[in-house]
């Protein structure tokens, strides 16, 4: 009897010990299995995350590429120039290719960005709109820093003076040498120019025309009684050896200065600074106006 009792005993702890192990196991499966879950969990929301960051970067460096004008004209491969004829700043030589100052200028800023230059004739009145719509990429044609300009555009540090200056034929030049004899005339100007603005704030009526070149054929023809230009333009047109040698200038009605314009926000306009500087410390600055004969015009760099 007493073996059995015993016996049973025996069977009683082991059925006992078997179940807390069964327990126990359970427990560990469970627990092991929540950590899994958990760890799971854990790396798909850093995935998500990482997938996240990596989209807000990719989205971040379009835009910034989209709002770099040197990505812009580097992806297409070309600077496009806008301008009009303007000797000695932008013009054509007997081949038909645009030379000039300007031309030449740009020309070497287009090599050092890695991309051709391509030059485009606009109207002047237009300029503006022709750089915003990206009909251009830059307004480099002798431009003046007005108000105007500097207030639409990112523009390029001053690289040349200049002066606004009245054309009159020969014959009668004596008779206009100040600002008061001229307000019986007509005076024809390039639309947008800073011609017109100085012409205008004097009170004398104008004749806009299209360009500078013909507010000269203005007065050749004498359509106009005179015609005002930039100083450096009538230095290399006007007079004796000229094409117009029956016109000269007499008066300086302002000073200014040349800039270079790009689209507002953009970073190629401290490039070109960048450019002139080096230019002009190498001296290839002042040998393309020597070339042109703007060398006295030119400003430090």
């Amino acid at each position: 009897m007493k073996k059995n009792i015993a016996l049973m005993l025996a069977l009683l702890m082991m059925a006992s010990l078997t179940a807390c192990s069964s327990s126990s196991d359970s427990a560990s499966d469970t627990t092991a299995a929540e950590t899994a879950a958990e760890t799971t969990a854990a790396e798909t929301a850093d995935d998500e995350e990482s997938s996240a960051a990596e989209e807000d970067t990719t989205a971040a460096e379009s835009a910034a590429a989209e709002d770099s004008d040197l990505a812009y004209i580097q992806e297409k491969g070309t600077l496009v120039v806008g301008i009009t004829d303007f000797e000695p700043m932008d013009y054509k030589d007997a081949d038909g290719n645009w030379i000039g100052f300007d031309a030449d200028m740009a020309t070497a800023f287009a090599e050092s960005l890695g991309v051709e230059v391509e030059f485009v004739e606009i109207d002047w009145d237009n300029k503006i709109l022709e750089l915003n719509s990206k009909s251009i990429d830059c307004v480099w044609n002798g431009m003046t820093l007005t108000s105007e300009v500097t207030s639409s555009m990112d523009c390029s540090n001053a690289y040349c003076n200049n002066a606004q200056v009245l054309i009159v034929p020969s014959d009668v030049a004596d008779q206009y040498q100040d600002t008061d004899s001229l307000a019986d005339l007509t005076i024809a100007v390039e639309a947008g120019s800073a011609g017109e603005e100085v012409v205008t704030e004097l009170g004398v009526a104008t004749t806009a025309v299209s360009s500078q070149a013909d507010a000269l054929m203005e007065v050749a023809a004498g359509t106009s009684d005179a015609a005002v230009i930039d100083a450096l333009m009538a230095a290399a047109m006007v007079g004796e050896g000229t094409g117009y040698e029956d016109l000269t200038y007499t008066i300086s009605l302002n000073s200014e200065e040349y800039g270079v314009g790009f689209r507002t926000g953009s970073d190629l306009a401290e490039l070109l600074n960048t450019f002139f500087s080096e230019s002009y410390a190498d001296g290839s600055m002042l040998e393309i106006a020597e070339t042109y004969g703007v060398q006295a015009a030119l400003i430090e760099q």
